[in-house]
């Protein structure tokens, strides 16, 4: 579908392929499950955009909202991305203690392409406007 001019290229006796750094799946079949998306650092920051929940500044810790001490558990919904003076500040009090709120609200990703990339941005950058299409 995207040919890659400088990309690799498959020989035989008589002829040369070059090998497309994206291809279009014609048909698919559903795989009749609906297994949660695995919650890891890297996937939790990419659903966050890196960015803290409380403040906005670039997030580089995970928080707990309702924190593991009081019985808050390790989920989608009560883990968010956060800085870490704000991590720290927090530390192992409740929002409402504080008197802050949330700037989002936490979520499970939902999209084929997070089990597809596993969270993550795919290396080539050609495969940017595909990746657009297949999260809208």
């Amino acid at each position: 579908m995207h040919g890659d001019t400088g990309g690799a290229v498959l020989h035989s006796a008589t002829t040369a392929l070059s090998v497309p750094s994206v291809i279009r799946l014609r048909r698919y079949i559903r795989v009749p499950y609906r297994r949660r998306v695995p919650l890891t650092r890297a996937a939790l920051m990419r659903r966050d955009g890196h960015h803290c929940a409380y403040c906005g500044k670039r997030a580089e810790t995970i928080d707990h909202v309702i924190p593991r001490s009081r019985g808050g558990a390790h989920v989608w919904e009560n883990v968010v991305a956060s800085c870490k003076p704000c991590n720290h500040r927090k530390a192992d009090r409740l929002l409402d203690e504080l008197g802050w709120k949330l700037n989002v609200t936490p979520a499970v990703p939902r999209g084929l392409h997070w089990r597809l990339i596993n969270g993550e941005h795919h290396g080539d950058p050609q495969w940017a406007p595909y990746m657009a299409r297949m999260a809208a």
